[in-house]
């Protein structure tokens, strides 16, 4: 696994990450002693890079992740987010970036993860009734206490980014990218990280698992599973947006890899600065992503890809209205 570094002054990372969020909730089914096998494939096979957060769960995955990690963590650069506010419940209720918030979040995700020090902390969504200023001021406060190391945003907005990073350096930013989600492209986000020298992190490079040609048809997602909610996996949207999973399968069986493979090999030749986290909770599928840092894509390779998922290609936004309403803030 190559390394690849998050930001101009972020650190080294394996060009592939992990992310940890589907171990415990959201996607049907959980097995927390398969989870923690699979973060030490992970870890074998050389990923560095692992993501959680505590409105996981909510508040488990890290236990779960500290938990995977006890006896390995100076092989870890081990991110989590604060932001998104849940009750023991799971109840969504709201967004804080409040200094005090930022704080007591801080100090609760190093009790459950059983460390000291958070590598990349991130703020998960924007409050948009908190000055970024005074969120990002709090999160330098943690660098200099040396309770985090690096700081991280999720789903901010251009200007959001720029107002942030003139307070403290931000690493690196969190937001979806992948083939049928190309809107940091188009919007100002990709190209400010990159003016700003912040790396970039793409969440569901897999189109949440829709791009791997796993799913046929709805009735392959569990009753419980929350991908049943979200409007690009609804009838209609789903039938229209396997046209583009069929072309990318089309395309995986020439380059002799497959379709979950392609999707994060054009990805990694976006720019060495994207490291993208496609999710899992399966040691076969962390192997088979892991072998995406293999396949090599030429650049018509690349164009062809371009061409076949355009910005906007995939039926239906990402998230329903609620969550919509969360990013590019």
């Amino acid at each position: 696994m190559k390394d690849r570094q998050l930001g101009r002054n972020g650190p080294l990372v394996s060009a592939i990450g992990l992310g940890c969020m589907g171990m415990s909730e959201f996607y049907a089914g959980r097995d927390d002693e398969e989870s923690v096998r699979t973060i030490h494939r992970a870890l074998d096979l050389g990923v560095t890079l692992l993501d959680t957060a505590d409105m996981y769960g909510p508040f488990t995955n890290e236990i779960l992740v500290g938990k995977a990690i006890r006896d390995r963590r100076a092989s870890v650069v081990l991110a989590t987010k604060f932001g998104n506010v849940r009750d023991a419940a799971g109840t969504f209720m709201g967004v804080n970036g409040s200094p005090e918030y930022v704080r007591q979040c801080c100090d609760a995700s190093l009790k459950r993860l059983g460390i000291d020090v958070i590598d990349l902390y991130y703020q998960h969504r924007v409050d948009l009734n908190v000055p970024i200023e005074e969120t990002i001021g709090a999160m330098a406060e943690l660098v200099r206490a040396g309770k985090v190391r690096y700081l991280g945003m999720s789903e901010a907005a251009p200007g959001t980014l720029r107002r942030a990073a003139a307070v403290h350096p931000i690493a690196a930013l969190q937001s979806e990218y992948s083939l049928w989600t190309r809107d940091v492209e188009n919007n100002g986000v990709l190209s400010t990280c990159r003016e700003l020298g912040i790396g970039f992190v793409p969440f569901s490079p897999l189109g949440r698992g829709f791009l791997t040609g796993r799913f046929k048809s709805m009735a392959d997602l569990p009753e419980e599973d929350v991908r049943r909610t979200y409007p690009r996996f609804q009838p209609g949207n789903f039938d229209s947006n396997m046209r583009l999973v069929r072309k990318v399968e089309e395309i995986a069986g020439q380059k002799q890899c497959t379709p979950a493979q392609l999707a994060l090999a054009w990805l990694l030749a976006k720019g060495d600065d994207i490291v993208p986290i496609p999710g899992s909770k399966r040691r076969s599928r962390v192997e088979e992503n892991v072998g995406a840092a293999e396949v090599a894509l030429t650049a018509q390779d690349v164009a062809t890809l371009d061409e076949i998922a355009p910005a906007g290609v995939a039926a239906g936004e990402r998230y329903p209205p609620r969550s919509m309403s969360t990013v590019f803030r």
